[in-house]
């Protein structure tokens, strides 16, 4: 009784196979995460620039430093629906008017 000869990949070859596959999302997943965490926060630093920004085209409209971050948003100098990365994120001034940072809000 003669077997047939059949196609195929043997149990050896789809374990490398897998193997391999396996390494690359080890390497590959890793980094995305980081990438992904790199452009948030350069997200975050361009819109601490904008908002500093807006703070000293305040100063250029008025003579003087806003009172608050509420105030240019009341004034229109900034908007209320700036977001990274679908969050929402609060602006506040600490100390000095033109120096501004962003935190995580807690709604």
């Amino acid at each position: 009784m003669m077997f047939k000869k059949q196609d195929g990949f043997t149990l050896i070859e789809m374990l490398i196979v897998l193997s391999v596959i396996t390494l690359l999302l080890v390497l590959v997943v890793p980094n995305l995460a980081a990438q992904n965490h790199d452009i948030q926060n350069k997200g975050e630093q361009a819109l601490i620039q904008m908002a500093e920004n807006q703070t000293q085209v305040y100063y250029i409209d008025h003579g003087r430093h806003p009172s608050s971050i509420k105030q240019l948003v009341n004034e229109g100098y900034l908007s209320t629906d700036e977001v990274a990365n679908g969050q929402k994120k609060l602006i506040y001034v600490d100390g000095d008017p033109t120096k501004i940072a962003i935190v995580e809000n807690e709604e």
